[in-house]
């Protein structure tokens, strides 16, 4: 069952939400990548790839985590849904002291 469609409120709120997770270590940028694909743009991972120019099954490797691809390519996967690649500390102690919730 397709997920219903989110409003523009709604698609801001997951990707925060979501966002949030990835910098938590909750979830990895794959995960993060085919949870958006899906629930905010609600697009297939043909008609995504086609969007922003990889194939397919580069873009099933970037979603499961898999393969070695530049930071061009990750940053062209996540430009649709508003984000960019970038250096965050890897200690959660640090990182709640520079991102600008903490």
């Amino acid at each position: 069952m397709k997920p219903r469609h989110l409003d523009a409120t709604e698609r801001e709120e997951r990707l925060i939400a979501l966002t949030r997770q990835l910098w938590q270590g909750e979830i990895t940028e794959g995960v993060l990548l085919r949870t958006l694909r899906r629930e905010v743009l609600r697009l297939s991972q043909d008609e995504y790839a086609g969007l922003v120019g990889v194939s397919r099954r580069t873009l099933s490797d970037m979603e499961r985590d898999k393969g070695n691809v530049s930071i061009e390519v990750m940053n062209r996967a996540f430009r649709p849904l508003g984000l960019r690649v970038g250096l965050v500390p890897r200690q959660p102690e640090l990182l709640k002291r520079v991102s600008p919730a903490g």
